[in-house]
Parts: structure tokens; C-alpha cells; sequence
């Protein structure tokens, strides 16, 4: 210290001010980040939740939290650069002009679009089914592609080139989702490998320097020690299964490679079976949908269900399939933490497999072109006029059924069978017992809905909103049930390795949602009759469209940055 003292003293007053300046800065920004983190969302519920259940159930409301924000900057990202200009421009505000897209070169009847809005006495019922289905008077808003018809808007001398604006943000938030998932990827990666480097240093570093000795509070020393409990107990959980896995026999060995052989079988057969059924059941919802008779209330209840028929069956796999495999993983005798990833996967190929066969489906129905249905436009232009909305609607469809089902096993399932189980003495309800709160399939179910967001923004640009509204509930649901309902695990599961490999299957529903809308966007013509992109064989020659009006040699370097030779070595580094 004296030493510091005397080098200070033959500091320059410019080098003393500097370093003076860059210690009370330091200080600042550490108090800041101490007041932010009392802002953090759900701070307290989440702490109390990890003393309580360990942090393996943690790191679900963690995960749970980290997609709520990454919804509503995905849904401020949209609605500031497609659905605001577009409010602006259509009300005047800033002294805005608009310039509407009129059809080039099309064929009339491409560019018939009548959708079912409501007209005259509408009933209460009518509402309730335009609001399940996305028909009706919410086809019309800007929830779906169809409403959006503005090519440029007009404020003073600058132009807003609407049509490109909604491409880039949907790249813009395919991009933002890929690189926070990486980040928050990398961190838990890390963690991964300070634990599995050396098993006995992570055991010494929780006895001896797990306790945070700034803590006060009883409440929160409580719930720091029942974590470090949790971690212990799931140490030597571990230990204890590979010291089992290690004094294995060879016929031992024999039996379970063999009983796991078997299983994956049965695992495939059950795939194949909801594939299958998927892509049967969305054919005759999409062929029949339109068959109803509008006077007659019952038919009107028969056409819901029948457009409900694909999310019902998604939702019903969905359900079964994880059941199946959660029962079959216990005779595979994995240790908890690998038994939740082999399962997550399982599940998780399920559900985004589930999504990719309901949109091949809609893919094959819209490029049926058998006795020249799509000859002037590309596509069936009778049965999808605007087929952008259609796929906008199914999204939209699955994303409110995956709710509903939520809210609707947490009331109807959940709390009666506490109650069952609490207050009746039979043995049958005494056997089912208190259930334990299952990390892999509540994981899965918002995976799953997120996955269902990214591909369905394209096509409807303010799911965001709802998704993030969706979550927020969501997380208060899922709460009263744990505290309520649930009991701790007997096997608990570590957090690091838990964050990290969810991360992991939501970068995986990440990828897997690119391929639609890759396809979507460069493959699949354009509806010739709703949309920004009416004037354009694809949503993507807006690109290259735009690309045309710069200088030549900016088109060039551009161009060359599109091109193979450039490409592939950028995405491969």
C-alpha cells in the first residue's frame, strides 16, 4: 500500500485524475449492476423456487424467463418496422403518404381474395370461433401476412420500402434468436467444463467455497443452503449410478443393450404412427374446411372442430408420445441427468418432426398443380388464395391450442388429483400419489410453442406478442402448480448441465425452423393476391430487386458476397 502511495505521488495530475476517474467509474458501474439485478424479472419467485426444488427446476423458470424476453424484443422488432409504418402510413400521421401495390402482369384470377369477414348480425359464437381459428374478423387485422398491401410509405421526401423492411426483420430476428441462444450457450458450456474437468475440485469448491458470506438474510440463507443440498445430493446421485454402471457383469451388460434395441424400435413405430396420422388428418381438414353451411350453428361447431383437426392430433402425440417414452426410459437403466436429455430428444423429435409433417402437408396441398390447378398462378389459387395467411392461421391455431391444453391440464388434472390424492384413502389414488414436477416435458412444451413462434412470425408478424403473453402466464401457472401440486424430485438433476442442453434442443427448434421458411421465402410463388410481395415470383427477388437500383460496383460486391465461393466458407467459419 505505501508503495502505491509513492508511486501515486510521482504521477502526473492528468495520470492521477485518469486513474482517479477509471477507479469511481468502476465503482459506479458495480453499483448499477448491483440495483439492476433487483430488476431482473421474477428474481425473487426464481430464487425461492431453486431453495425450494434445487436448481434443476430453477433452470426451467430461468429458461422460461429467457424466452419472454426474447419474444417481446422479437415482437418490438416487428411491430416498429412492419406493423407501425404501415399505422402511420394508413391514418396520415408525420403528413405520411402511402403507396398501395397494384397487381403487374398477373392473371385476374390470381387476384381473387374474399376473406370471411364478418358482415351484419354476427353472433357471440361467430366471435368465439374467429378468435380460436384466426378467421373471420381477425383474417382481416394485422395479426396475419394478408392485411399488409403497402408497397412504400411516403414520409416528407423519404421512402420506406415496406415489402423489404418485412424481410430483413425476419431475418433480423432469426438472427438476433441464433446469436442469444449461441451466448447464453456458450456460457453453460463453460460451466460443463469446469464441472466435468475435474468431479472431486467441483465437490471441494461447493463444501468449501459454495457459501456466499455477504448473505443476511435468513430467508435467503435458507434458500442457499437447501441449494448447495440439492447439488450435493445430485453429486452423489451420480457417483452412485456410475459406480453401479462400472461393477456391471457382461451378461448384465447383454440384457440392456438388447432391452434398449428393443425399445428404440417401439420408439420408431410410435414416430412413424403420428407422422403418418398428421399428414392424413391436415389433407382432409384442408380439403373440407371450407365445406359449411353458415345459417346453421351446429355446422358452423363441425367446421371448427374440423379446422382443429391437425392441432387436436399434433396435441394428442404431443401428450401420448411423451408419456410412452418417459415409462420406457426407466427400463434403460441412464443415469437422471442423461435419462432427461435422451428423453428431451425423443420428445423434442416428436413435436418439431410434428410441425415439419403439418407443413409438408400444407406445402403439398398449396402446390397441388394435378389437372392444371396451378397453371396461371404457381400455386392453388382456389383452395389458398392467400395461402401466407392460411399458414399464418394454422400457427396461430397451434400456438392458442397449446395454451388452452396448459391451462386446461393444470386445472382439470393437477389440482384435482392433489385433491384426490390428499384427501381420499383409497389405495388405487394412494398408488398414483404425488407427482413429481417433470423437467423434460415442461421443457419440451415451451421448445415446442417457441418453435411454432419462429416459423409463424413470417406469416404472422404480432404472434411474438402473443407468445410472450403466452409465456408470461404461463410462468405463473406453472408456479402455483409446482408449489402446489408437485413434490421435490428423488432424483435431483444439475442446473449447468440442464441450462446448457436446453439451450441446445431450442437451438436445434431454431435450425429446424429455418428449412420452412427458407423454403417459404425462395421456393414456394408468392399469393398474386394479398401481401407485400404480390408483384415478385418469391418473397425473396425483393432482394436482388432492391440490389438492381444501386450503383454497379456496390450490386457487384454485393452480389459476390451471395454468391457459393463466399457463402459457404462464411458459414462454415
Amino acid at each position: 500500500r505505501d508503495s502505491q502511495q509513492a508511486d501515486t505521488e510521482h504521477l502526473s495530475r492528468w495520470k492521477k485524475w485518469r486513474r482517479t476517474s477509471k477507479k469511481s467509474l468502476k465503482k459506479a458501474l458495480s453499483e448499477i449492476k448491483g440495483l439492476s439485478s433487483y430488476l431482473v424479472l421474477w428474481r425473487h419467485d426464481i430464487h425461492s423456487i431453486e431453495g425450494k426444488f434445487g436448481t434443476g427446476i430453477q433452470s426451467y423458470f430461468s429458461f422460461l424467463r429467457f424466452l419472454v424476453l426474447l419474444n417481446f424484443i422479437i415482437f418490438i422488432l416487428m411491430f416498429g418496422f412492419v406493423t407501425l409504418p404501415t399505422i402511420i402510413s394508413k391514418y396520415g400521421i408525420f403528413n405520411s403518404t402511402v403507396a398501395y401495390i397494384s397487381p403487374k402482369n398477373i392473371e385476374d384470377v390470381c387476384t381473387v381474395y374474399e376473406p370471411s369477414g364478418n358482415k351484419g348480425l354476427v353472433y357471440f359464437y361467430t366471435y368465439l370461433k374467429d378468435l380460436l381459428s384466426g378467421t373471420g374478423f381477425l383474417e382481416l387485422t394485422s395479426l396475419f401476412y394478408g392485411y399488409y398491401s403497402i408497397d412504400a410509405v411516403w414520409i416528407s421526401i423519404m421512402r420506406y420500402n415496406l415489402p423489404l423492411a418485412y424481410l430483413l426483420a425476419t431475418f433480423a430476428y432469426l438472427a438476433l434468436s441464433f446469436l442469444w441462444i449461441i451466448k447464453r450457450s456458450v456460457e453453460g458450456f463453460k460451466h460443463n467444463l469446469v464441472h466435468d474437468a475435474d468431479p472431486f475440485q467441483s465437490y471441494c469448491n461447493k463444501v468449501f467455497a459454495g457459501w456466499d458470506f455477504c448473505i443476511t438474510d435468513p430467508n435467503a440463507a435458507r434458500l442457499k443452503y437447501r441449494s448447495l443440498q440439492y447439488e450435493l445430493q445430485t453429486d452423489l446421485q451420480e457417483e452412485k449410478q456410475k459406480q453401479k454402471i462400472a461393477e456391471r457383469t457382461m451378461e448384465e451388460k447383454l440384457r440392456i443393450y438388447s432391452l434398449r434395441i428393443f425399445i428404440n424400435i417401439i420408439v420408431i413405430a410410435i414416430l412413424s404412427g403420428c407422422f403418418y396420422s398428421i399428414y392424413r388428418v391436415t389433407v382432409f381438414s384442408q380439403e373440407n374446411s371450407n365445406v359449411s353451411i353458415r345459417n346453421d350453428t351446429r355446422t358452423d361447431l363441425v367446421n371448427l372442430l374440423v379446422q382443429y383437426l391437425p392441432s387436436m392430433v399434433i396435441t394428442l402425440a404431443n401428450f401420448i408420445g411423451p408419456l410412452i417414452f418417459s415409462f420406457l426410459i426407466r427400463f434403460e437403466d441412464y443415469t437422471p441427468a442423461f435419462e432427461i436429455k435422451l428423453t428431451l430428444l425423443r420428445c423434442v423429435f416428436v413435436r418439431l418432426a410434428n410441425i415439419g409433417v403439418l407443413l409438408f402437408s400444407l406445402w403439398s396441398q398449396i402446390s397441388d398443380c394435378a389437372s392444371d390447378k396451378c397453371k396461371p398462378c404457381g400455386y392453388n389459387y382456389k383452395l389458398y388464395p392467400c395461402w401466407e395467411s392460411d399458414v399464418g392461421q394454422e400457427m396461430y391455431k397451434l400456438m392458442i391450442f397449446d395454451f388452452i391444453v396448459i391451462l386446461a391440464v393444470a386445472l382439470f388434472v393437477d389440482f384435482p388429483r392433489k385433491l384426490l390424492v390428499t384427501h381420499c384413502s383409497c389405495k388405487l389414488v394412494q398408488w398414483f400419489g404425488h407427482k413429481e414436477f417433470e423437467i423434460s416435458d415442461n421443457v419440451l412444451e415451451i421448445i415446442y410453442g417457441q418453435t411454432i413462434c419462429w416459423i409463424g412470425t413470417f406469416f404472422s408478424p404480432l404472434l411474438p406478442a402473443i407468445a410472450t403473453i403466452k409465456y408470461f402466464i404461463i410462468f405463473y401457472v406453472k408456479k402455483i402448480v409446482l408449489i402446489h401440486t408437485r413434490k421435490p424430485a428423488a432424483r435431483p438433476v444439475r442446473a449447468s448441465s440442464s441450462n446448457f442442453f436446453f439451450l441446445v434442443v431450442l437451438l436445434i427448434g431454431l435450425l429446424l425452423a429455418f428449412v420452412p421458411l427458407g423454403v417459404s421465402i425462395a421456393h414456394i410463388p408468392s399469393s398474386k393476391a394479398c401481401g407485400l410481395f404480390r408483384n415478385f415470383s418469391t418473397s425473396w427477388e425483393v432482394i436482388p430487386d432492391t440490389i438492381l437500383k444501386f450503383p454497379t460496383g456496390l450490386q457487384q460486391v454485393l452480389f459476390g458476397m451471395a454468391s457459393e465461393a463466399f457463402a459457404v466458407p462464411f458459414f462454415v467459419i
